[in-house]
Parts: structure tokens; sequence; C-alpha cells
């Protein structure tokens, strides 16, 4: 019964959020300077050829009715129609979603790999130590590189990474993406460089979390009592200290995959790559409403299914944090 409690909270909850994005965006893309009309038709159009292309596209009706008009669209799986392409928005985004998806799964799997490596140097060394203090060696190196990734721009990084990779013949390319089913060899040597960008923020936070998270839980008293039972080191790393240091960890990559899907609009325009961020940001140039609408909608989505399996998750992994355990909404 709780469960069902949960799950019906957390949909109704989803649902709220939903329908506020959706009248955010709505307002956001009418208040952007200079509108549709006036970005197709240029500056020196008419006031009679600016009133035929709103009414062609509905743009003359009241803004409550537009947005009434969209989301009960939306709500039956209609996202409309391109104004510039007309071609279907919703087929669009899901012909381009599979590049943002390689993208964002490549640029996760540079972060678990970094969380990983924390946990591979910081776990042994603890435990053959008794966890009497913590290792601090490299400390300051690794501050200063995780520091480094978390301050650098997406965009600044990319533009450098293009530059030099344009430049000089370094063995990869940029700027001239290959489908996966195409050449998978070919494609992935077009994603190396945009998922390495794309997963600096990420692979600098995740494992300087992983490496405290695992930090923290070494000096923990029941890691010390442990070492003093005289358990194995394996045993006490499965059942004591990657249990324990994984709840914060897994929050962050649940957290961080959201926020790659919103770096990637930056990283697919710098790199020219079909997907769904550079489909968003062209929209935006070219004040293409519906597109902006459902792309951000369709990102909105993401990240509230990402919160729910991170809280699931996290739940199997500390069953006191779990969906049982209390209300979590």
């Amino acid at each position: 019964m709780r469960l069902l409690m949960w799950w019906s909270g957390r949909a109704l909850s989803s649902a709220a959020t939903l329908l506020g994005v959706s009248v955010l965006i709505f307002a956001a893309v009418r208040l952007m300077p200079g509108g549709f009309a006036e970005t197709v038709l240029g500056p020196f159009a008419t006031a009679e050829q600016k009133a035929e292309l709103a009414a062609r596209y509905g743009l003359d009706q009241a803004v409550f009715m537009q947005y009434g008009h969209w989301l009960s669209a939306v709500a039956g799986g209609d996202f409309g129609v391109s104004m510039i392409s007309r071609q279907p928005v919703g087929a669009e985004l899901l012909a381009r979603l599979p590049v943002t998806a390689e993208l964002t799964v490549l640029a996760v799997l540079a972060s678990v790999l970094a969380g990983v490596a924390s946990v591979l140097a910081g776990v042994p060394l603890g435990v053959l130590t008794a966890v009497r203090a913590r290792p601090e060696g490299g400390g300051a190196a690794g501050r200063l590189l995780s520091g480094l990734g978390v301050s650098v721009p997406e965009f600044v990084l990319g533009s450098l990474v293009v530059f030099v990779f344009s430049r000089y013949a370094l063995g990869l390319k940029v700027g001239s993406w290959v489908p996966l089913t195409q050449d998978p060899a070919a494609n992935l040597a077009t994603m190396i460089l945009p998922a390495a960008v794309l997963s600096v923020f990420s692979i600098s936070v995740t494992a300087r979390t992983t490496r405290d998270a695992v930090m923290g839980v070494l000096v923990e008293p029941y890691v010390t009592a442990a070492v003093g039972r005289g358990e194995s080191p394996w045993f006490i790393v499965r059942h004591h200290i990657l249990r324990n240091a994984a709840t914060p960890v897994v929050t962050l990559i649940g957290t961080t995959t959201a926020y790659l899907l919103g770096g990637a609009l930056i990283v697919e325009h710098v790199f020219n790559l079909p997907g769904v961020g550079s489909y968003i940001v062209q929209a935006v140039g070219r004040r293409d409403y519906a597109v902006v609408q459902a792309g951000v909608l369709l990102a909105a989505g993401v990240f509230i299914v990402m919160n729910v399996l991170i809280d699931l998750l996290v739940g199997m992994l500390d069953p006191r944090l779990g969906v049982m355990a209390g209300r979590r909404s």
C-alpha cells in the first residue's frame, strides 16, 4: 500500500512539474526578442505580411488559447509541426534522439569509470592502513584537476578541442559525423571528442565525490571493527564500504546524467552533431516555437524519470532511505 501511495504521489508531482515547465517554456519562447514573423520575414516586412504569417500559424490568438491548444495536442501525443521545416516535431526528435543518447551514454560511462578508478585507488590504501587516517596523497593535485574540470564551460573547452584537432592531424576527425548503423568504428571516432568534452564536468565531480564518500566510510567505527575482527579486505569492501559509499555517488551520477542532456545542447552545436541538442539550438535562433517547447519538455521528462530511478536505486542500496522505510516525495 505504501509503495502504491508513493508511486501515486510521484506521478502527481511529476505531472505538476511537467505542467509548470510547459507554462514556463511556452511563455519564455514568446518573450524572446524578435518574434517568429520578424525572424522569418526580416526587418523590412510590412505589417500586413506579419499579420498574415501570424494568422497562418495561429499566433494571432490569445496566448492562453495558444497554450491550451498546444497542451491538449501534447496530451494526445502530438508535439506539433515545425514552423520552419513543416515536419512533425515528434518524428524529428525521435530521429535525432539516438545521437544525443549515444553522446550522453559515452559521457556517463566515462564518469562511472572515473568513479571506479577513485574507488580502486582509495579503498585498498584505506583498508591496508587499518583506516586510522584518511590518505591524502595526491589530494592537492586531485582538487586542482577537479576544480578546473568543473570551472571550464563546455563551449570554451569544445571550441579549443575543435581548433586543435582541426589545425593538427591528431587522428580524430571533427565535424564529420557518421551514423552508428553505417560504420560503428567511424561513428565512435567522431563521437570520442564530443563525449570527452561533455564528460569533463561529470568526471571531475564524480571522481571527487566517490573518493570523499569512500574515505568517509573508511573511518566509520564499523569498518574499523571489521578490520579488528580480521575480516578479509574484499569482504570489508563488498559488505561495508561499497554499499554505504554508493548512495551519494549513485545520486550524483543520476543528477549528472540529467545535466549532461543540457550540456549536450552546446556540445552538439559546437561539434555539428545532428542530435536533439543542436536541433533545439537552431530552433531557438529561428524562433521555431513548437520545436523549442517539445525539446525542453522532453528534457524535463527525462530529468523527472532519472530522479524516480535514483530514488528506487538508492532505496535498494540503503533500505533505510527506501520507499518502504518512510515517505519520500
